[in-house]
């Protein structure tokens, strides 16, 4: 399945992406998730945790854009809602050593936001992963691997998202990785 551009930040834009379900078949059509970016299609756990663990110096969370809005057809046909239900809508840039390492985007059905899911509508600047890795009630789901198509020098190339699900909802967090995730090892 494809998902549509979102633009996070003028520069940093997130391509149509095609979704496959496990890396194995993504890497049937493009041999570059066997690549260095293999570890962090892979990444078990709190991806966030992994991503702070190989700063230099420090992590941080951007918040480029959040509140209701409607999910792509995609993005609700995998959550297993209404196409035009409106959803919470999270996108962030996760920074590491100052720079943009990982474009994430949550889609958070209104169900999920009831009782004590309604603290992912306050996390600010905190990590998503923070909540979901420390709550008892959300267990994730198998990782699908994207291939996406840039369109624009910058554009992440690789993704992965998974559904996290709560006592009787879900929610889906996708993680595009950006070319500065790879580069870091270069410099």
């Amino acid at each position: 399945m494809q998902s549509r551009v979102f633009d996070i930040d003028g520069h940093l834009t997130i391509p149509p992406t095609d979704w496959h379900p496990s890396l194995t078949a993504a890497g049937l059509r493009n041999p570059a998730v066997k690549g260095p970016a293999q570890y962090w299609l892979k990444v078990e756990g709190s991806f966030t945790r992994a991503l702070q663990k190989q700063c230099r110096q420090s992590f941080h969370v951007e918040v480029r854009r959040e509140g209701y809005a409607t999910p792509t057809q995609d993005e609700a046909s995998r959550l297993g809602i209404p196409h035009r239900q409106r959803a919470w809508i999270r996108e962030v840039s996760l920074c590491g050593d100052n720079r943009p390492w990982v474009l994430a985007r949550t889609i958070i059905p209104l169900n999920c936001l009831e009782g004590e899911g309604r603290r992912l509508l306050h996390l600010g600047n905190r990590p998503l992963g923070a909540y979901l890795f420390t709550s008892p009630h959300w267990q994730r789901g198998p990782l699908e691997t994207g291939l996406c198509k840039p369109e624009i020098p910058g554009q992440p190339e690789l993704a992965r998202r998974s559904l996290f699900s709560g006592q009787s909802s879900s929610l889906l967090v996708g993680e595009y990785l950006l070319p500065a995730l790879f580069q870091r090892n270069a410099l």
